[in-house]
């Protein structure tokens, strides 16, 4: 890490809103005005609306990241985790990757480490659940969901294949929906190549609490995404929670039981807990407290954005807050980097304001649901012609124009060429088979050898004779 006597701007977290922070910031900077600083357990940007097509194949996983050091060049970008904040002091703390922790003086702060998985106490759940946050449960995803194919290819035991094709998705937002539908398909695709399996044998459950599917785009085109996945065979079970799922055994408040080898959790998310020890103002739910310039209420070199803060929604009025949605936070991040280059110039801010312009979703290939807004004019869409809203929205979101690139190239390879679908499991312990080779072979204990018996009495008469 470099030091430095020019302001420091910490950016805490390298998503969407802190990436797009620190561009927007070094875009707006004048030369040698500041140091910008990023610091992330990761060294690159996940895209998350892309992770269910990540999982079912559709996108390369390399396309889904943004590397921050390619796309930050002016700024100082330290891999590790910020664990605690001396607002006092205007010092943080980074617990790096391997040595020990350090602290970073800074002058102005951003908040953006996003949020974390939301789960509860349920039995089993931490030692069967799959979560889809990040790029790596993706494609953890994928590979174990092909393998599930390969066992159940391989045995005679019914109650095993049953297990193996069996897949329970909890949660059913936008995350929930999209990966069961991407996966339904690339189940499909699979059993086309493994005779002993059909459609018919395997089980899909999608399980919420909520008594619908698809809040984000409405109560019409929510129920026409749930007939359309019972339609392709998913079972959805409503105002259904599960209270258990130890060993694989999925058991629901509604009564129904299952045993599945594959529990993916996507019932929500909440703000990192990690925020309770930067000495900010939280919310109810643990969002730090912002105004509507994104500033933390009571810090005047603070400000936070996107999913771990409480953005008032200005639009809506007194008592909401923007949704915590890839639209607002590219915009959200904008407005911020603005706002912190004019308190270091000693400018007024401005306040975040932005109407919601709808919400797109994938349902698998070639079918999705779209509801984009016109000012006072709704227009709703299903079907295929949704799905192209919803890549065309996403290709054109995800950032740098690098990765739209290969977003698209690998879209319209997919119109030529067939999916993929072999499973590289081996991917989680790579070096298992070379350590396997490469350990010495355990020390073997030989037995005598066993003399015939006529040598034996050759050697018994010289003996005889030297010693006569």
């Amino acid at each position: 890490m470099s030091t430095t006597e020019r302001p420091r701007i910490l950016v805490v977290g390298g998503g969407y809103v802190g990436l797009y922070a620190a561009r927007r910031i070094l875009q707006k900077m004048r030369y040698r005005e500041a140091t910008v600083t990023v610091v992330d357990p990761r060294s690159y940007m996940t895209y998350q609306p892309f992770l269910p097509e990540a999982a079912a194949g559709s996108i390369s996983p390399r396309h889904v990241v943004v590397p921050l050091r390619r796309v930050l060049p002016g700024a100082e970008v330290l891999t590790g985790r910020v664990s605690t904040i001396d607002q006092d002091r205007r010092v943080a703390t980074v617990a790096p990757l391997v040595g020990p922790a350090y602290e970073v003086p800074f002058d102005y702060l951003v908040v953006a480490m996003g949020a974390v998985s939301r789960t509860f106490p349920i039995p089993g759940l931490a030692e069967e659940g799959i979560g889809m946050k990040g790029v790596e449960e993706a494609i953890g995803l994928r590979n174990h969901v092909l393998e599930q194919f390969d066992r159940a290819d391989s045995t005679t035991d019914e109650e095993i294949r049953r297990k193996a094709l069996t897949f329970v998705f909890v949660g059913g937002g936008f995350a929930g929906a999209e990966t069961i539908g991407e996966i339904e398909d690339l189940a499909r695709d699979a059993a086309k190549y493994y005779p002993s399996i059909k459609r018919e044998d395997m089980r899909f459950l999608l399980v919420d609490v909520a008594d619908k599917i698809l809040p984000e785009v409405g109560p019409k085109l929510g129920e026409w995404g749930r007939e359309h996945l019972e339609k392709r065979g998913v079972e959805i079970h409503l105002g259904t929670s599960m209270k258990s799922c130890v060993d694989g055994r999925v058991v629901l408040s509604n009564g129904v039981e299952a045993d599945s080898a594959t529990i993916v959790w996507t019932a929500g998310v909440k703000p990192n807990p990690v925020l309770a020890e930067f000495g900010l103002p939280l919310g109810p739910r643990g969002h730090v407290d912002v105004e509507p310039s994104l500033r933390v209420r009571g810090f005047g070199h603070v400000w936070a954005a996107g999913d771990n803060a409480q953005v008032p929604n200005l639009v809506e009025g007194e008592g909401d807050w923007c949704p915590p949605n890839a639209q607002h936070a590219l915009r959200q991040a904008k407005v911020l980097g603005d706002n912190v280059i004019s308190e270091l110039r000693g400018f007024p801010q401005q306040d975040y304001k932005h109407a919601n312009k709808g919400a797109v979703a994938g349902l698998g290939l070639r079918k999705g649901v779209a509801m984009i807004k016109f000012g006072k004019f709704t227009i709703r869409l299903r079907g295929r012609l949704a799905w192209y809203m919803h890549r065309t929205y996403h290709g054109m979101a995800v950032p740098t124009f690098n990765r739209k690139i290969r977003v698209f190239a690998d879209w319209t390879l997919g119109l030529f060429l067939k999916r993929e679908v072999v499973s590289l499991g081996a991917m989680e312990n790579p070096r298992h088979e070379f350590s396997t080779a490469a350990r010495p072979a355990p020390a073997v204990e030989r037995p005598a050898p066993v003399e015939p018996a006529a040598e034996s009495g050759k050697k018994e008469k010289a003996e005889a004779a030297s010693a006569g």
